[in-house]
């Protein structure tokens, strides 16, 4: 009895002491943003600033090469809108088909599929560079939202498994009402899907808004950079680098990711749950 009394409170302080543990360096960058730049690492074991330095957003905000931070936002966004879009839609229509339709070699096709996501991603890099420089689409965002509009092999994994769980009844009276396959998808599977669809946008949102490696290989003019460059660019390695103002921008970051997560959070627990993907 004294044992299940003291279980819960032990159980919260572990896990807040974890989570303290695990948010210290986002602590650290946000306190650090408001310290001067040649001090941050100077005083690198003191968490809170001597001196509150709120210039530094200003400063930050002001971007480098002429454009503010917040067009670099707005590229992101608009990168990161469109490509969510693409993937959500794609990849939904490719796992009815992979669930629902039946054609020859299917379970082949599946598997290969299943296959790309264990295939490194530095390893289609110099080919997919070659095919969009033929194209023609270096310098725009193209490269970086195109090829989310033929699926996404996690996304369609996710969604495959909870297609499956739903009744195949449905499909039969929707087909003897005259439902045709199109039709049977964005009546009756579509609707279904809302818990994995937005699991999808909220996991395609992170990605795109993070990455860094595509816009550094495509973009290569400073009014198309996304926020990931543009952090980036706060480093000067020949000259001072203004950390205070790079810190200040990657809270801004920040706040897009953290309002997606606590305004999405029970769609990405229901996606997981219910997707076959629980342990």
């Amino acid at each position: 009895m004294a044992w299940k009394t003291f279980k819960w409170p032990i159980y919260h302080i572990l896990v807040a002491a974890l989570a303290l543990l695990m948010l210290y360096p986002v602590f650290w960058m946000l306190f650090s943003s408001f310290k001067e730049s040649r001090t941050i690492f100077v005083t690198a074991d003191s968490l809170f600033p001597t001196e509150w330095i709120w210039q530094n957003y200003v400063t930050g905000w002001k971007g480098t090469s002429g454009y503010s931070f917040g067009t670099y936002i707005l590229n992101s966004l608009t990168i990161v809108v469109i490509a969510t879009i693409g993937a959500v839609i794609s990849s939904s229509l490719i796992a009815f088909g992979f669930a629902r339709l039946k054609f020859k070699g299917r379970n082949f096709w599946f598997a290969l599929m299943m296959m790309t996501l264990m295939l490194p991603g530095d390893v289609v890099l110099v080919p997919q560079y070659i095919i969009f420089t033929k194209l023609g689409w270096v310098n725009t965002i193209l490269p970086l939202v195109v090829p989310s509009f033929f699926g996404m092999p996690f996304f369609i994994f996710l969604m495959v498994q909870f297609i499956r769980t739903i009744p195949a009844e449905l499909d039969e009276a929707a087909t003897i009402d005259g439902c045709g396959k199109f039709r049977l998808y964005f009546r009756i599977i579509l609707p279904l899907l809302k818990s994995s669809l937005a699991t999808a946008a909220i996991f395609s949102f992170y990605w795109k808004w993070e990455d860094l490696l595509g816009p550094v290989l495509y973009l290569n003019s400073p009014e198309k950079y996304t926020v990931s460059i543009a952090l980036k660019m706060f480093l000067d390695s020949e000259s001072a680098s203004n950390w205070g103002g790079m810190f200040a921008m990657s809270i801004l970051s920040l706040v897009p990711v953290i309002a997606v997560f606590f305004a999405f959070q029970k769609q990405i627990v229901e996606g997981m749950s219910t997707s076959g993907l629980k342990g």
